[in-house]
This record gives structure tokens, C-alpha cells and sequence, in this order.
């Protein structure tokens, strides 16, 4: 009798807990797509304006930039894309697989140019080599030239671009590079030892395509930094899509050209994502071994060891030693003449405006998380990637695309509101604080959404099991349980993007508020107005701000080596 009132209740009970189980989870799936869909939207607006007809500013761009733009748009890409190929996995390779007197400095020091946006070491170095600058001044004096006298190079070019992007951009190469040798065994370099091949061979026969896809992936990330920035190129003069789209935006006053300029851009984007993806699907490269041995870093001697010193060495003086020491005599030499309560207005502004994007980011990451985690359909799995493109759209893209909805729904609004009550609303969101959280949130969701998804991943389903036999909805278990568990990637979290928005620019000098200045656009408007010993002072504060993921990360590098106690 029992057993047959169980068989008989048991598939009610069953039902209705199912029942009741997508009633209480289905507020999290559709607000995961909700969010998608604002990300996706500043991505729709740009895209849909490829198919405007244009204007007679679009048509004029068209016939006299348009090819100049795409043209130094390529040759940046193709020449940091050298730069940091060769830094990256040069350096990687010499600390992972060699040990020679600072090896293992050498491990988190090449880190270090990852604090330093572009557009700072542009200004500094343009002080540092400029004809009246200390470089060429001492020169001159230990030889007695004249300027003219001597060759120098310019700095003020695209070459000089190429040179600042590589420098501040190689770690992306070099953490992914390095992780990849890391996990690389012996054996296969041990076979094709066997094989006749030398240690450079090695590398390059069986190392490098082992490691292929982590080098395509820190080189993408690179270049996409590269279409992204708009201070060194708009400093260097060197006219490409970013500096094109505020030109037409502020200076010609046409924003529908101005979008089209991005959605040209966001295809550029669209390509290198393509390619990146395109380049895994070709031959493909894995161990056959059973047998994994770490890898014993063979240790360098004389000559060998020298070159590997200098190696490495040379990228941290370039790009980070070098800057820091010029940027630290100009503040004591000059330095911000508003150093006191206005310049802390401008670091509060910017604490204040990367702080709330970085909670609002970790929040919605979260939230986006945990829904993937509680239904795993491939509607909410797709909704999450979305939420995770912007940050693959340069700064410049997403502001454009983030006004023109606003401005729009502005205009809409105001104009109900003047025919039916005679009252003016003005622009309530466009050009305000909200716009730019928004901006920011697009941009930056996916390095939030990355790092909580993989704290995420670490905490067992069974810890979610436990909390609903005790009672614990989502909202609880979220709460009470995991928070508390993954505290630390939740930090990890907001840090990058904190200190993602503090170095933000395009973005900023597009959206921001009348009369709202960051460290950011200080460093920008006073080395605009060739003041650069006055912007170091903001300078200064933007790389010790970026110091702090830098020294965590190197940290957590040191920690993982081998041998490491």
C-alpha cells in the first residue's frame, strides 16, 4: 500500500517541484537576455548606420580620408603586431625555458608597461627625444653639434606610434605565451631533439605551434587595444579611425558620418575577431605523449647570458623604468599647477566614476553568471557572450553608438513633453554621468564577466544543492553562499575594470559630462597644449592606480612557478 501511494504521488511532487523550480528560476534567465540586449544595442545602432545613404560630410570622407584612415589603421596593426609577437613570446620563452642572472625577476618585472596606457608613454617619451628634450640636449653638448647637424629619430610619427603601442602592449603576448610554455612537457622538445633539431629549432618547429592559439589570442588583444586608442595616434598625428570619428563628430558636427566611421571600424573589429577565430580552425598541434615531464629551464652562461639579460631587460627600461623616472622629474620640476584641491577634484571624479562602473559591472557579471549557471540553455549561454562583446568595440564605437539612442530618446521626450504640458525635459541622458556608466559597462562587462564566471566555476554545484535543502532560493544561495566563497574574484573583478576606466579615453572625451574632467582627460587637454610637464602630475596618479592589478598579478605568477613554497 505504501509503495503503491508513492508510485502514485511521487510524479504529482515531481511536476510540481519542476514547476515550481522554473517559476523561481525565470527571472534570472530573462534578465541575463535584458542586459544582453542593452550591451548589444550601442553595437546595432553603429552597425545599422552602414546602411544610411550618407551625407555630404560621408561622401567628402569618403573621397579624401577614408583610404588614409584604413591605410594607418593596417600599418599600425601590422607593425605592433610584429612588436609584440617578437617582445612577447621572445621574452616568455627566455624566462620559462632558460635561467640566467635575473630570470626570475625577469618573470613579473616584463609585466610592468601593462600600468602605462599608450597615450602616457607618448607624451613622455615626445619630452624625453624632442629636439629641446634631455635626450638630444645632452647630445649636443657632449658633442658640440648643432641641431640639424645630426640625424635623429622622429618620434613624431607613425613609427614612433608603433613603438608606444608595442612597448605598453607586449605583456598581453606575454602572459598568454607564457602560460603556454608553462604547460608545454619536455617530451615533445626531447623528440625533436632526437630529430636533428637544435634548441632554435625547437622553438620554432614544435614550441611556438604548440603555443599558437594563447600567441594569436595576446596578439588579437593587442591589436584591438591599438584600434582602440585615440590620445597616442591624435598626439603623433597619425590619422586613423578613432581620431577620424571625433574629428567628425566635435569638429564637423555631423554625427550620422561620424557613425558610419565607426560601424567601418567596428568591421575592422569584426575581421580580427574572424581571423583570430579562423586561424584555430587550421592545423591544430597537440601532445601524443602519455608522458608529461615539467620542463628544466636550461641555465645560460657568457655571452648567452648577457643577451638574454638585456632581452629582457631592455622592454622594462623602455617601457616602464625610463617613463616612471621622467614622469617623476617632471611633476618635482613643474607639475600640475592646480596640485591641491582642483586636481583632487579631477582624481575624485575619477574614483568616483571607475569605482561605480566597476560595482555596476561586477554586479550585472554576477547576475549574467549565476543565470548561466542555474539553466544553462543556449539562450541564456548566448545572452552571456553578448554581454561579453564589448569589450572587443573600441571606446570610441561604443560612445558614438551609446549617444545616438540617448540623444534620440532625448529629443523624443522632450518634444512629447512640449506639446502636451509646454514644459522642457532637455537632455536627461545623453551627455550625462548615466551615459557614461553605460558606455562603460558596455566597454568593460567582459573582463568583469571572465573573471567571475571562472570564480564561479570553481565553487562545486553540490554547495547550491545544500542551500535549497535548507530552504535558500537563488537570490539566498547567491548571497549567503557563493559572495562570501568567491569574494576575491569578485575583487579581482572590479580592480580591472576600476582601473580599465581610469586609463579609458575616447570613450570619456565623447560622452562626458559639460565641465566633467578625469586624470584622463587632464593628461589629455594639458599635453594637447604641448604642457607636458604639467600632465605628468595626472599621469603619475593614472600609473600608480594601474600598478596595483600589475603587482597582484605578478604576485600570483610568482607564486604559481614551479618550486614555489
Amino acid at each position: 500500500m505504501t509503495e503503491s501511494t508513492l508510485n502514485t504521488t511521487s510524479p504529482v511532487t515531481i511536476r510540481a517541484a519542476a514547476g515550481t523550480k522554473r517559476t523561481r528560476l525565470g527571472l534570472w534567465p530573462v534578465t541575463s537576455v535584458v542586459i544582453a540586449t542593452l550591451v548589444a544595442i550601442p553595437v546595432l545602432v553603429v552597425f545599422a548606420h552602414i546602411f544610411y545613404s550618407g551625407s555630404e560630410i560621408w561622401a567628402h570622407l569618403v573621397a579624401t580620408v577614408l583610404v588614409g584612415y584604413i591605410r594607418n589603421t593596417l600599418v599600425l596593426l601590422l607593425g605592433v603586431g610584429i612588436g609584440v609577437l617578437v617582445i612577447g613570446v621572445g621574452t616568455a620563452w627566455l624566462v620559462t625555458m632558460c635561467r640566467f642572472p635575473g630570470s626570475r625577476t625577469f618573470e613579473w618585472l616584463l609585466l610592468l608597461p601593462l600600468a602605462f596606457p599608450a597615450y602616457v608613454l607618448a607624451y613622455v617619451y615626445t619630452y624625453f627625444l624632442q629636439s629641446s628634450g634631455p635626450a638630444q640636449r645632452v647630445l649636443r653638448d657632449a658633442t658640440g653639434w648643432s641641431y640639424g647637424d645630426y640625424w635623429f629619430p622622429e618620434i613624431y610619427s607613425i613609427e614612433g606610434a608603433i613603438a608606444m603601442f608595442a612597448l605598453v602592449l607586449y605583456p598581453y603576448v606575454y602572459l598568454l605565451s607564457r602560460a603556454a610554455f608553462l604547460e608545454q612537457s619536455v617530451c615533445a622538445l626531447e623528440v625533436s631533439r632526437t630529430l636533428g633539431c637544435g634548441p632554435l629549432k625547437s622553438f620554432f618547429r614544435v614550441a611556438v605551434p604548440l603555443a599558437r592559439p594563447a600567441i594569436v589570442a595576446g596578439v588579437t588583444l593587442a591589436l584591438m587595444e591599438t584600434i582602440a586608442d585615440f590620445a597616442t595616434v591624435q598626439y603623433f598625428a597619425v590619422d586613423t579611425f578613432t581620431t577620424g570619428i571625433y574629428r567628425t563628430w566635435f569638429g564637423m558636427g555631423d554625427r550620422f558620418a561620424a557613425a558610419q566611421l565607426a560601424a567601418v571600424l567596428l568591421m575592422v573589429v569584426l575581421a580580427l575577431l574572424v581571423g583570430e577565430r579562423l586561424s584555430r580552425g587550421g592545423k591544430k598541434f597537440h601532445h601524443t605523449s602519455r608522458r608529461y615531464t615539467h620542463i628544466s629551464p636550461v641555465r645560460l652562461r657568457g655571452g648567452k647570458a648577457v643577451a638574454a639579460f638585456f632581452a629582457c631587460g631592455l622592454p622594462i627600461l623602455l617601457g616602464a623604468l625610463i617613463p616612471c623616472a621622467v614622469l617623476v622629474h617632471m611633476h618635482l620640476a613643474i607639475g600640475d599647477p592646480y596640485f591641491g584641491s582642483r586636481f583632487y577634484g579631477y582624481a575624485w571624479n575619477s574614483f568616483l566614476i571607475a569605482g561605480l562602473a566597476a560595482a555596476i559591472a561586477v554586479g550585472i557579471s554576477l547576475l549574467v553568471a549565476y543565470a548561466q549557471r542555474l539553466n544553462p540553455s543556449p539562450l541564456v549561454r548566448g545572452a552571456a557572450r553578448v554581454a561579453g562583446l564589448g569589450y572587443a568595440i573600441p571606446g570610441s564605437v561604443v560612445a558614438v553608438g551609446v549617444l545616438i539612442p540617448l540623444a534620440a530618446f532625448d529629443n523624443a521626450l522632450d518634444g512629447w513633453m512640449r506639446s502636451t504640458f509646454g514644459l522642457s525635459t532637455g537632455l536627461l541622458l545623453s551627455g550625462t554621468i548615466a551615459a557614461l556608466l553605460y558606455a562603460y559597462v558596455v566597454r568593460f562587462l567582459a573582463v568583469s564577466l571572465n573573471t567571475v564566471e571562472a570564480g564561479l566555476g570553481k565553487i562545486t554545484p553540490s554547495m547550491d544543492q545544500a542551500a535549497r535543502t535548507l530552504g535558500k532560493g537563488p537570490g539566498a544561495t547567491v548571497w549567503r553562499v557563493h559572495i562570501p566563497v568567491m569574494r576575491g574574484s569578485l575583487l579581482t573583478a572590479g580592480l580591472i575594470v576600476f582601473v580599465d576606466v581610469m586609463k579609458e579615453l575616447p570613450a570619456t572625451l565623447i560622452i562626458r559630462p559639460f565641465n566633467f574632467d578625469t586624470l584622463a582627460t587632464r593628461v589629455y587637454t594639458l599635453a594637447s597644449d604641448e604642457r607636458l610637464e604639467q600632465a605628468s602630475t595626472a599621469a603619475l596618479a593614472i600609473v600608480f592606480v594601474g600598478l596595483v592589478p600589475v603587482i597582484l598579478l605578478s604576485w600570483m605568477i610568482a607564486r604559481s612557478r614551479p618550486g614555489h613554497r
